[in-house]
Order: structure tokens, then sequence, then C-alpha cells
């Protein structure tokens, strides 16, 4: 992610009141995680690279609307997930940083 889309995601949950504080500082560590391991996915495939992070920011914008949407938020989940299964052998920590990221909005209930 570029440090605008970064700060702006990272704005987003800091401003929101659908997300409880300590989920506010998981959520904001794990993006800080997958910038990096994005950036790295970016070198070789650029194309997957800006589909993750346009998976990441629609993630946020549904757990940070007002009205509450969750199969949005289960269907941007499952892609998400999808578009970095083919990264699981030589991305790993992306991988896991999405497993992450995927399992603390899952669990928000929203």
């Amino acid at each position: 992610m570029t440090d605008e889309q970064i700060e702006k995601t990272k704005s987003a949950i800091a401003a929101s009141d659908r997300v409880p504080p300590d989920k506010k500082a998981e959520l904001l560590e794990l993006l800080g995680k997958l910038k990096p391991a994005i950036e790295k996915v970016a070198e070789t495939h650029d194309d997957d690279a800006q589909k993750i992070r346009r998976f990441v920011e629609t993630s946020v914008h549904e757990v940070t609307r007002k009205e509450k949407r969750p199969e949005h938020l289960n269907r941007v989940l499952r892609e998400l997930k999808q578009s970095v299964e083919k990264f699981e052998a030589s991305h790993p920590q992306l991988t896991s940083f999405v497993t992450e990221y995927s399992a603390v909005l899952s669990g928000l209930g929203i």
C-alpha cells in the first residue's frame, strides 16, 4: 500500500466508533505488517498486489461504515484470502498476516 493509502486506512480505523479500542490497536499493527508484505509481492506481481490493496481498503470501509453489512464484509474477506492463496509458498508472511487480519475483522461481529 502507498503511504497515503495506509495512512487513510489507519485514520479510518482510528476514527471509527465501530471498532473497540483494543481491536483498533491490533488492526493498526496488522496494517503496518501488511504494507511491506504487499510491497514485496508488488515487486514481481504488481496487479495482484493492487488487488490485495483494494480488498484491504474495502474491508476497512465495510468495518467502519455506520450501516452493518456483514455479508459484504464476509465476501470481501473471502476474496482477500483467495487473492493471497497463490502466494502461500512464496510469501508465507503475507498469507499469515491476511489470515490474522481477516480473523480480527470477522471477530468484530459486524
